[in-house]
């Protein structure tokens, strides 16, 4: 899944984007407000996790501006600790939910992946497909109730799939949700990845669409 971070704070904002990417989440990060608000318009992100105190643009007038353009990316937003002011603020600005500094990434975590289920129509925390078991929160993937080692880039594209079920994604697609911007993608990435995806979890676990892309088909 890959997330749009606008934190202008270095150490909070390296903290999460290292963290989140060490749990198999792509990030790009952001301490601009221009510059974060511009990139919802360049990308496909499953959420955004934003701070209102930005310079440039700050929190409120981005997510303001975003919802008046019909962009309806989930946004979590990050707020001072005990700022209800501030909070109100977001929530009944188009922000989906809210979290207070101090906090841990594990939060982050569970609260982005919460989001990202609501938005997909997905409601149980585990997502289950035939004899696959896959846990959004562990990042583990479970064949016929035993664990199976995945790459944190094959993780990633199992999980797209699994969001996506009965739905073609184009290589382009997965490239986006699996890779930032900062990251050199080779022009096989995608298919190496698929590949080792069937040899770990059943060569028809995932179907090519011939010159269209890839599907988990229900």
């Amino acid at each position: 899944m890959r997330i749009l971070l606008i934190e202008d704070d270095g150490l909070i904002g390296d903290g999460i984007k290292n963290g989140l990417e060490k749990l198999g989440f792509t990030v790009d990060w952001f301490s601009d407000g221009n510059d974060g608000h511009e990139a919802l318009f360049q990308a496909q992100y499953d959420a955004v996790v934003l701070d209102l105190g930005l310079p440039g643009m700050d929190g409120l007038s981005i997510l303001k501006d975003w919802r008046n353009k019909s962009r309806n990316e989930p946004v979590l937003i990050l707020t001072a600790k005990g700022d209800v002011d501030e909070r109100i603020k977001g929530l009944n600005s188009g922000a989906d939910d809210y979290l207070g500094k101090p906090f841990a990434l594990k939060e982050v975590q569970a609260r982005l992946n919460a989001l990202i289920r609501r938005k997909n129509g997905v409601s149980a925390p585990q997502i289950a497909y035939k004899n696959i078991t896959f846990d959004p929160q562990s990042r583990k993937t479970f064949l016929n109730g035993n664990e199976v080692t995945l790459s944190p880039k094959e993780t990633a594209v199992l999980e797209a799939l699994l969001m996506n079920k009965n739905k073609v994604l184009s290589k382009e697609a997965l490239e986006n949700k699996i890779y930032s911007w900062d990251e050199d993608v080779s022009s096989n990435a995608v298919e190496v990845h698929i590949h080792h995806l069937r040899k770990k979890l059943g060569k028809d676990i995932v179907k090519t669409v011939n010159k269209i892309g890839y599907i988990m088909e229900a």
